[in-house]
Parts: C-alpha cells; structure tokens; sequence
C-alpha cells in the first residue's frame, strides 16, 4: 500500500503532519521532495483568484458565511 504523506524534517527526523497507517517498526522507502514555497506575491495572487467567475452575491454569501462564527466548533450531536 502506498501513502503519500507531507512531513517536515526537525532535529534531523523526517516527523509526518498526518497519521499514517504502519505497524510499528515497518521499515519504508522514502522518496524526499521539497515542496514549492511560494514568494508573497504568489500567494497574494493565488488569494486574489478565490472570487474569480463568481458574483457580487456569491461573494457577499460566502463572506458572511465566513465570518458567522456561530457554527464553528459546535459539538457534535
């Protein structure tokens, strides 16, 4: 079975950001590449391109359902 799996590298240990599904001491092959980081240029155009093709509507709605806080972290029934 193959997982792919971002990881960051701390005190020289590979440490993944998500569960993986391994027994312990299960010996695996790594393939390491660097993840592109973006200049804030790129990521300012990036969020800029969030609204693009939608209406002022579509816009308006998405932004208030985004700043009603009131049905986050509700607990689950």
């Amino acid at each position: 079975m193959t997982q792919r799996v971002e990881a960051i590298y701390e005190d020289g240990v590979l440490k993944p950001l998500q569960p993986v599904q391994l027994p312990e001491h299960q010996r695996v092959l790594l393939a390491i590449r660097p993840l592109p980081q973006l200049s804030p240029d790129e990521i300012l155009e990036l969020a800029q391109q969030v609204y693009a093709g939608l209406s002022e509507e579509e816009i308006a709605e998405i932004e208030a359902i985004a700043l009603d806080r009131s049905n986050f972290m509700k607990p689950a029934e």
